[in-house]
């Protein structure tokens, strides 16, 4: 039926597009907050500790700004400041969705890390903390155009058994890299920042380049793009941490990662909660090139909306209308 349906399809010049992807469980979604960057009036609106930030009145998805990051040679930050941090009720599970455009030179760092863009971190870390070295930061980036969905722990590395697999052993251990494989998705990045270590672990779409160099195509950098992502902490079972949390990444709204079983804390910590939103673009080796991005129309909910927010023009997950007036006339 299927094969006769793709030839069916063909000769109508449609696409066949066939999901492979599992049934996503659904869940009620409760705003946290919202932002439109209309105004730099950020304080007004919740958010801290930023440095000032810039609004292009050329380049907006909806309403008649969006927030700009310029990153000039060398640059590590964005050099018009960001709105930086906002709080919102603590939650087990954080659903952001944002639309993303890149200057048509954009490169990122030229490097297959950085920049760090957007973080969201815990009711565990104080409301200023530095985001590199936590209990628990949750990342929203892509390199070289590949989103990547990632996390650290840091402060939770048992610095006396480096290199050591603790899984099976103590919940007074790390993660996301350092003190072994808590969830089968690999050991993650170990490596020495100062006197203590730092650690890091990511999950991709396979590696696949999502915001390309192609102009007039579906995953051009320099068009509007939708992003979403969520993360949902795992749970904590009889004093032990449980393999139940999740990672998701919708592109133009089609889900391109998909992580359950994924441990994000152990029992250490078992009133974490998510709580905090930083916009805080970092190119630690300095920026190759004077480069920009925009954002606008910034969601942050307790999960994906029933109805989430629409791709610019369809986006990739967009389908042919069913054809009308059609009749299909067998041998």
């Amino acid at each position: 039926m299927k094969l006769a349906f793709a030839a069916i399809a063909a000769a109508l010049g449609l696409a066949l597009v066939v999901s492979l992807e599992r049934p996503v469980q659904t869940q009620a979604s409760t705003p946290l907050f919202q932002e439109a960057f209309e105004d730099t009036s950020f304080p007004s609106r919740g958010w801290y500790d930023g440095t000032g930030a810039t609004l292009s009145t050329a380049e907006f998805y909806g309403g008649a700004r969006s927030y700009e990051c310029h990153f000039p040679v060398g640059g590590m930050i964005c050099a018009g400041g960001t709105p930086s941090r906002h709080l919102f009720t603590p939650t087990d599970s954080v659903y952001v969705s944002f639309y993303i455009k890149h200057s048509t030179n954009f490169v990122g760092s030229g490097r297959p890390y950085h920049p760090h863009m957007f973080y969201v971190l815990t009711t565990e870390d104080v409301a200023y903390v530095g985001p590199a070295y936590t209990y628990l930061t949750a990342y929203i980036e892509a390199f070289g155009g590949v989103p990547d969905l990632a996390i650290q722990d840091g402060r939770n590395i048992d610095e006396a058994r480096i290199g050591q697999d603790l899984t099976n052993v103590t919940e007074q251990r790390a993660v996301a890299g350092c003190n072994g494989d808590s969830d089968g998705y690999g050991l993650g990045a170990c490596y020495p920042a100062g006197s203590v270590h730092w650690n890091s672990k990511s999950w991709t779409a396979n590696g696949q380049v999502y915001f390309d160099n192609t102009a007039g195509g579906p995953r051009y950098k320099g068009n509007w793009h939708l992003v979403e992502a969520y993360f949902r902490l795992n749970s904590i079972v009889n004093g032990k941490g449980v393999k139940d949390g999740i990672l998701r990444y919708w592109y133009d709204g089609t889900l391109i990662i998909d992580s359950a079983n994924v441990m994000m804390r152990t029992a250490v910590h078992p009133n974490m909660k998510f709580n905090q939103f930083l916009i805080s673009p970092w190119i630690g080796d300095g920026s190759p090139a004077d480069q920009r991005f925009w954002v606008d129309n910034l969601l942050v909910a307790t999960a994906r909306p029933a109805t989430p927010p629409a791709p610019p023009g369809g986006g990739a997950s967009a389908r042919p209308e069913r054809p009308a007036n059609l009749s299909i006339v067998g041998p």
